[in-house]
Protein backbone atom coordinates (compact mmCIF):
# COMPACT_ATOMS: atom_id res chain seq x y z
CA UNK A 1 0.00 0.00 0.00
CA UNK A 2 1.03 3.61 -0.53
CA UNK A 3 1.38 6.87 1.37
CA UNK A 4 -0.63 9.53 -0.49
CA UNK A 5 0.57 13.13 -0.33
CA UNK A 6 -1.27 16.17 -1.65
CA UNK A 7 0.83 19.34 -1.92
CA UNK A 8 -1.07 22.60 -2.49
CA UNK A 9 -3.61 20.73 -4.64
CA UNK A 10 -6.46 22.87 -5.90
CA UNK A 11 -9.30 22.70 -8.42
CA UNK A 12 -10.89 25.70 -10.08
CA UNK A 13 -13.60 26.04 -12.67
CA UNK A 14 -12.97 29.53 -14.01
CA UNK A 15 -12.95 31.81 -10.97
CA UNK A 16 -14.85 29.30 -8.85
CA UNK A 17 -12.94 27.08 -6.41
CA UNK A 18 -14.14 23.49 -6.15
CA UNK A 19 -11.18 22.79 -3.83
CA UNK A 20 -8.99 25.52 -2.42
CA UNK A 21 -5.24 24.77 -2.06
CA UNK A 22 -4.84 21.90 0.38
CA UNK A 23 -1.98 19.92 1.91
CA UNK A 24 -2.82 16.42 3.10
CA UNK A 25 -0.85 13.28 3.94
CA UNK A 26 -2.57 9.89 4.12
CA UNK A 27 -0.17 7.40 5.67
CA UNK A 28 0.39 3.87 4.46
CA UNK A 29 -2.45 1.68 5.73
CA UNK A 30 -4.47 4.60 7.09
CA UNK A 31 -8.25 4.93 6.71
CA UNK A 32 -9.07 8.61 6.04
CA UNK A 33 -12.64 9.88 5.74
CA UNK A 34 -13.35 13.01 3.69
CA UNK A 35 -16.42 14.46 5.39
CA UNK A 36 -18.62 17.44 4.62
CA UNK A 37 -21.92 18.63 3.19
CA UNK A 38 -22.82 18.42 -0.50
CA UNK A 39 -20.70 20.69 -2.66
CA UNK A 40 -17.85 21.04 -0.17
CA UNK A 41 -15.20 19.53 -2.49
CA UNK A 42 -14.74 16.08 -0.94
CA UNK A 43 -15.66 14.07 -4.06
CA UNK A 44 -13.61 16.40 -6.28
CA UNK A 45 -10.62 15.75 -3.99
CA UNK A 46 -11.14 11.99 -4.30
CA UNK A 47 -11.43 12.25 -8.08
CA UNK A 48 -8.18 14.25 -8.26
CA UNK A 49 -6.42 11.54 -6.23
CA UNK A 50 -7.78 8.91 -8.62
CA UNK A 51 -6.95 10.86 -11.80
CA UNK A 52 -10.57 11.07 -12.91
CA UNK A 53 -10.33 14.85 -12.37
CA UNK A 54 -7.27 16.88 -13.31
CA UNK A 55 -5.76 19.30 -10.80
CA UNK A 56 -5.59 23.02 -11.54
CA UNK A 57 -2.29 23.20 -9.67
CA UNK A 58 -0.36 21.27 -7.05
CA UNK A 59 1.17 17.80 -6.87
CA UNK A 60 -0.07 14.36 -5.86
CA UNK A 61 2.42 11.67 -4.81
CA UNK A 62 1.98 7.97 -4.12
CA UNK A 63 5.02 7.29 -1.94
CA UNK A 64 7.88 8.97 -3.88
CA UNK A 65 6.11 8.71 -7.25
CA UNK A 66 4.54 11.85 -8.71
CA UNK A 67 1.20 10.74 -10.18
CA UNK A 68 -0.29 14.21 -10.72
CA UNK A 69 -0.67 13.82 -14.48
CA UNK A 70 -0.84 10.05 -14.78
CA UNK A 71 -3.92 8.35 -16.21
CA UNK A 72 -6.06 6.52 -13.59
CA UNK A 73 -4.99 3.18 -15.04
CA UNK A 74 -1.36 4.04 -14.22
CA UNK A 75 -1.98 4.93 -10.55
CA UNK A 76 -2.65 1.43 -9.21
CA UNK A 77 -5.87 2.38 -7.40
CA UNK A 78 -9.22 0.63 -6.89
CA UNK A 79 -12.37 2.75 -6.94
CA UNK A 80 -15.65 1.77 -5.25
CA UNK A 81 -18.61 3.86 -6.40
CA UNK A 82 -21.88 4.65 -4.63
CA UNK A 83 -24.00 2.91 -7.27
CA UNK A 84 -22.13 -0.39 -7.61
CA UNK A 85 -21.25 -0.01 -11.36
CA UNK A 86 -21.46 -3.75 -11.96
CA UNK A 87 -21.78 -5.29 -15.42
CA UNK A 88 -25.37 -6.56 -15.49
CA UNK A 89 -24.75 -9.19 -18.22
CA UNK A 90 -21.94 -10.84 -16.23
CA UNK A 91 -22.13 -13.12 -13.22
CA UNK A 92 -20.73 -11.94 -9.91
CA UNK A 93 -17.65 -14.09 -10.49
CA UNK A 94 -17.04 -12.50 -13.89
CA UNK A 95 -17.48 -9.01 -12.42
CA UNK A 96 -14.91 -9.71 -9.69
CA UNK A 97 -12.48 -11.30 -12.14
CA UNK A 98 -12.75 -8.58 -14.79
CA UNK A 99 -9.95 -6.23 -13.56
CA UNK A 100 -7.54 -9.17 -13.30
CA UNK A 101 -8.42 -10.31 -16.82
CA UNK A 102 -7.79 -6.77 -18.06
CA UNK A 103 -4.29 -6.96 -16.54
CA UNK A 104 -3.61 -10.27 -18.29
CA UNK A 105 -3.29 -12.31 -15.08
CA UNK A 106 -3.18 -16.09 -15.76
CA UNK A 107 -6.51 -17.87 -15.46
CA UNK A 108 -5.53 -20.12 -12.54
CA UNK A 109 -4.31 -17.12 -10.50
CA UNK A 110 -7.53 -15.26 -11.27
CA UNK A 111 -9.62 -18.15 -9.97
CA UNK A 112 -7.49 -18.42 -6.83
CA UNK A 113 -7.72 -14.69 -6.04
CA UNK A 114 -11.45 -14.48 -6.79
CA UNK A 115 -12.10 -17.46 -4.50
CA UNK A 116 -9.97 -15.89 -1.75
CA UNK A 117 -11.77 -12.54 -1.80
CA UNK A 118 -15.17 -14.22 -2.11
CA UNK A 119 -14.43 -16.26 1.01
CA UNK A 120 -13.26 -13.12 2.80
CA UNK A 121 -16.51 -11.29 1.98
CA UNK A 122 -18.69 -14.40 2.39
CA UNK A 123 -20.13 -14.20 -1.12
CA UNK A 124 -19.12 -17.66 -2.40
CA UNK A 125 -22.79 -18.59 -2.84
CA UNK A 126 -23.39 -15.51 -5.00
CA UNK A 127 -20.64 -15.99 -7.57
CA UNK A 128 -22.86 -17.60 -10.20
CA UNK A 129 -25.66 -15.02 -9.86
CA UNK A 130 -26.13 -11.92 -11.97
CA UNK A 131 -26.30 -8.48 -10.28
CA UNK A 132 -29.99 -8.03 -11.09
CA UNK A 133 -30.95 -10.93 -8.84
CA UNK A 134 -28.93 -9.67 -5.84
CA UNK A 135 -29.93 -7.39 -2.97
CA UNK A 136 -28.29 -3.98 -2.56
CA UNK A 137 -26.04 -5.25 0.21
CA UNK A 138 -24.91 -8.27 -1.84
CA UNK A 139 -24.21 -6.10 -4.88
CA UNK A 140 -22.08 -3.81 -2.73
CA UNK A 141 -20.14 -6.84 -1.48
CA UNK A 142 -19.50 -7.87 -5.09
CA UNK A 143 -18.33 -4.33 -5.91
CA UNK A 144 -15.98 -4.44 -2.91
CA UNK A 145 -14.68 -7.84 -3.99
CA UNK A 146 -13.90 -6.46 -7.44
CA UNK A 147 -11.81 -3.72 -5.79
CA UNK A 148 -10.11 -5.97 -3.22
CA UNK A 149 -9.11 -8.63 -5.72
CA UNK A 150 -6.64 -6.23 -7.35
CA UNK A 151 -4.50 -5.53 -4.25
CA UNK A 152 -3.89 -1.93 -5.34
CA UNK A 153 -1.76 0.82 -3.80
CA UNK A 154 -4.89 2.54 -2.49
CA UNK A 155 -8.65 2.09 -2.20
CA UNK A 156 -10.82 5.08 -3.04
CA UNK A 157 -14.48 4.90 -2.01
CA UNK A 158 -17.13 7.46 -2.96
CA UNK A 159 -20.08 7.09 -0.54
CA UNK A 160 -20.25 3.33 -1.14
CA UNK A 161 -23.00 2.82 1.46
CA UNK A 162 -25.21 5.72 0.45
CA UNK A 163 -27.63 3.56 -1.56
CA UNK A 164 -28.15 0.99 1.21
CA UNK A 165 -30.82 0.97 3.88
CA UNK A 166 -29.92 1.58 7.53
CA UNK A 167 -29.52 -2.10 8.51
CA UNK A 168 -27.18 -2.87 5.61
CA UNK A 169 -25.19 0.32 6.23
CA UNK A 170 -24.47 -0.68 9.83
CA UNK A 171 -23.36 -4.15 8.75
CA UNK A 172 -21.27 -3.00 5.80
CA UNK A 173 -19.65 -0.20 7.81
CA UNK A 174 -18.16 -2.74 10.20
CA UNK A 175 -17.22 -5.13 7.38
CA UNK A 176 -15.42 -2.48 5.31
CA UNK A 177 -13.44 -1.23 8.29
CA UNK A 178 -12.42 -4.75 9.30
CA UNK A 179 -11.42 -5.59 5.73
CA UNK A 180 -9.27 -2.50 5.39
CA UNK A 181 -7.53 -3.25 8.70
CA UNK A 182 -6.93 -6.88 7.71
CA UNK A 183 -5.54 -5.79 4.33
CA UNK A 184 -3.51 -2.92 5.85
CA UNK A 185 -5.11 -0.91 3.07
CA UNK A 186 -4.57 2.79 2.44
CA UNK A 187 -8.16 3.99 2.09
CA UNK A 188 -9.74 7.33 1.21
CA UNK A 189 -13.45 7.27 1.96
CA UNK A 190 -15.89 10.05 1.00
CA UNK A 191 -19.07 10.48 3.05
CA UNK A 192 -21.52 13.17 4.13
CA UNK A 193 -22.55 11.02 7.12
CA UNK A 194 -20.58 12.15 10.17
CA UNK A 195 -21.56 9.02 12.14
CA UNK A 196 -20.04 6.91 9.36
CA UNK A 197 -16.86 9.00 9.36
CA UNK A 198 -16.55 8.84 13.16
CA UNK A 199 -17.05 5.07 13.20
CA UNK A 200 -14.64 4.22 10.39
CA UNK A 201 -11.94 6.85 10.04
CA UNK A 202 -8.48 6.80 11.60
CA UNK A 203 -8.38 10.44 10.51
CA UNK A 204 -11.24 12.71 9.42
CA UNK A 205 -10.81 15.56 6.96
CA UNK A 206 -13.72 17.95 7.56
CA UNK A 207 -14.45 20.14 4.52
CA UNK A 208 -16.82 23.02 3.86
CA UNK A 209 -17.08 25.53 1.00
CA UNK A 210 -14.03 24.00 -0.78
CA UNK A 211 -11.82 24.50 2.31
CA UNK A 212 -10.37 21.95 4.74
CA UNK A 213 -11.74 23.02 8.13
CA UNK A 214 -9.94 20.46 10.30
CA UNK A 215 -7.90 17.26 10.04
CA UNK A 216 -7.89 15.07 13.13
CA UNK A 217 -8.84 11.83 14.78
CA UNK A 218 -12.53 11.21 15.54
CA UNK A 219 -11.78 12.11 19.17
CA UNK A 220 -10.16 15.41 18.16
CA UNK A 221 -12.87 16.63 15.79
CA UNK A 222 -15.59 15.66 18.28
CA UNK A 223 -14.09 16.97 21.51
CA UNK A 224 -11.83 19.74 20.17
CA UNK A 225 -13.42 21.22 17.03
CA UNK A 226 -11.23 23.79 15.29
CA UNK A 227 -14.08 26.22 14.60
CA UNK A 228 -17.82 26.73 14.88
CA UNK A 229 -18.54 24.91 11.61
CA UNK A 230 -16.89 21.70 12.83
CA UNK A 231 -18.57 22.10 16.23
CA UNK A 232 -22.01 22.29 14.61
CA UNK A 233 -21.40 19.66 11.92
CA UNK A 234 -19.86 16.89 14.01
CA UNK A 235 -22.18 15.10 16.40
CA UNK A 236 -25.82 14.11 16.37
CA UNK A 237 -26.96 16.58 17.51
CA UNK A 238 -24.06 18.95 17.01
CA UNK A 239 -22.26 20.81 19.77
CA UNK A 240 -24.40 23.18 21.85
CA UNK A 241 -23.30 26.79 21.37
CA UNK A 242 -24.27 29.62 23.73
CA UNK A 243 -23.11 33.23 23.37
CA UNK A 244 -22.39 35.22 26.50
CA UNK A 245 -20.22 37.94 28.04
CA UNK A 246 -16.95 36.97 29.71
CA UNK A 247 -15.98 38.98 32.78
CA UNK A 248 -14.13 38.24 36.02
CA UNK A 249 -13.81 34.50 35.42
CA UNK A 250 -17.41 33.85 34.42
CA UNK A 251 -19.53 33.88 31.25
CA UNK A 252 -22.93 35.52 31.80
CA UNK A 253 -25.78 34.50 29.50
CA UNK A 254 -28.47 36.85 30.80
CA UNK A 255 -30.91 36.57 33.65
CA UNK A 256 -29.51 34.44 36.46
CA UNK A 257 -27.59 32.06 34.15
CA UNK A 258 -23.82 31.99 34.03
CA UNK A 259 -20.89 29.62 33.66
CA UNK A 260 -17.97 29.78 36.07
CA UNK A 261 -14.94 29.37 33.80
CA UNK A 262 -12.53 26.64 34.95
CA UNK A 263 -9.41 28.28 36.46
CA UNK A 264 -7.07 26.67 33.91
CA UNK A 265 -8.97 28.41 31.08
CA UNK A 266 -8.99 31.95 32.50
CA UNK A 267 -5.46 33.09 31.48
CA UNK A 268 -6.06 31.87 27.92
CA UNK A 269 -9.39 33.69 27.62
CA UNK A 270 -7.97 36.90 29.06
CA UNK A 271 -5.15 36.84 26.51
CA UNK A 272 -6.94 35.57 23.38
CA UNK A 273 -10.13 37.63 23.47
CA UNK A 274 -8.06 40.78 22.78
CA UNK A 275 -10.31 43.09 24.77
CA UNK A 276 -13.59 41.74 23.40
CA UNK A 277 -15.78 40.30 26.09
CA UNK A 278 -18.24 38.37 23.90
CA UNK A 279 -17.57 34.65 23.73
CA UNK A 280 -19.21 31.47 22.48
CA UNK A 281 -19.35 28.53 24.89
CA UNK A 282 -19.53 25.08 23.31
CA UNK A 283 -20.42 21.79 24.97
CA UNK A 284 -21.70 18.37 23.94
CA UNK A 285 -25.03 16.97 25.21
CA UNK A 286 -23.22 14.58 27.55
CA UNK A 287 -21.62 17.57 29.32
CA UNK A 288 -25.04 18.66 30.66
CA UNK A 289 -25.65 17.68 34.29
CA UNK A 290 -29.19 18.41 35.51
CA UNK A 291 -28.85 19.91 38.99
CA UNK A 292 -31.53 22.06 40.62
CA UNK A 293 -28.79 24.20 42.17
CA UNK A 294 -27.03 24.51 38.81
CA UNK A 295 -25.70 27.73 37.30
CA UNK A 296 -27.82 27.75 34.12
CA UNK A 297 -31.59 27.96 34.05
CA UNK A 298 -33.87 26.39 31.42
CA UNK A 299 -37.29 24.93 30.73
CA UNK A 300 -37.99 21.58 29.07
CA UNK A 301 -38.94 22.19 25.42
CA UNK A 302 -39.15 18.52 24.34
CA UNK A 303 -37.80 15.10 25.23
CA UNK A 304 -36.74 12.10 23.12
CA UNK A 305 -36.32 8.64 24.64
CA UNK A 306 -33.52 6.70 22.93
CA UNK A 307 -33.81 3.57 25.07
CA UNK A 308 -30.56 3.87 26.97
CA UNK A 309 -30.94 7.59 27.69
CA UNK A 310 -33.26 10.56 27.30
CA UNK A 311 -32.31 13.49 25.08
CA UNK A 312 -33.54 16.71 26.66
CA UNK A 313 -34.25 19.77 24.52
CA UNK A 314 -33.90 22.67 26.94
CA UNK A 315 -34.90 26.26 26.22
CA UNK A 316 -32.33 28.53 27.85
CA UNK A 317 -33.66 31.72 26.23
CA UNK A 318 -36.44 32.53 23.74
CA UNK A 319 -35.70 30.54 20.55
CA UNK A 320 -32.44 29.22 22.06
CA UNK A 321 -32.52 25.43 22.52
CA UNK A 322 -29.69 23.27 23.83
CA UNK A 323 -29.53 19.48 24.02
CA UNK A 324 -28.58 17.42 27.05
CA UNK A 325 -28.39 13.72 27.83
CA UNK A 326 -30.15 12.47 30.94
CA UNK A 327 -31.09 9.13 32.48
CA UNK A 328 -33.91 7.19 30.85
CA UNK A 329 -35.64 6.47 34.15
CA UNK A 330 -36.56 10.09 34.99
CA UNK A 331 -39.63 11.77 33.46
CA UNK A 332 -39.25 15.39 32.37
CA UNK A 333 -42.51 17.24 31.74
CA UNK A 334 -42.76 19.75 28.90
CA UNK A 335 -42.50 23.30 30.25
CA UNK A 336 -40.97 22.14 33.53
CA UNK A 337 -38.12 24.38 34.79
CA UNK A 338 -34.74 22.77 35.36
CA UNK A 339 -31.27 24.06 36.11
CA UNK A 340 -28.05 22.41 35.03
CA UNK A 341 -24.28 22.58 35.31
CA UNK A 342 -21.66 21.71 32.71
CA UNK A 343 -18.82 19.24 33.06
CA UNK A 344 -15.83 21.65 33.15
CA UNK A 345 -13.61 19.16 31.30
CA UNK A 346 -15.98 19.15 28.31
CA UNK A 347 -16.47 22.91 27.85
CA UNK A 348 -14.86 24.63 24.85
CA UNK A 349 -14.66 28.32 23.93
CA UNK A 350 -14.80 30.11 20.57
CA UNK A 351 -14.14 33.66 19.37
CA UNK A 352 -17.45 34.87 17.82
CA UNK A 353 -15.60 37.25 15.48
CA UNK A 354 -13.27 34.70 13.85
CA UNK A 355 -15.38 31.60 14.70
CA UNK A 356 -12.11 29.87 15.65
CA UNK A 357 -11.62 27.78 18.78
CA UNK A 358 -9.71 29.35 21.64
CA UNK A 359 -6.97 27.21 23.13
CA UNK A 360 -6.04 26.60 26.71
CA UNK A 361 -2.55 27.67 27.66
CA UNK A 362 -0.27 24.63 27.98
CA UNK A 363 0.49 23.56 31.54
CA UNK A 364 4.09 24.54 32.47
Amino acid sequence: MATITLQQVEKRFGDHYAVQPMDLTIDDGQFVALLGPSGCGKTTTLRMISGLESVTSGDIHFDDRNVTWLHPSERDIAFVFQFFALYSHMTARANVAFPLQAEGIPRDQIKQRVDQVAQMLKIEHLLNSRPGSLSGGDRQRVALARALVRRPAAFLMDEPLGALDAEFRDTMRAEIKKLMIDQHATTVYVTHDQIEAMAMGDQIVVMSAAVVQQVGTPHEVYHDPANLFVARFIGSPGMNLMTGEYHDGAVRFGGDSQLTVPPDWRPALDQQLNGSREIVVGFRPEAVCVDESGEIGSTVYATDLYGGYTMLHLEVAPDAIIHGRAGREIHYAIGEPHRFNLDPQMVRFFDPATELALHKEPTP
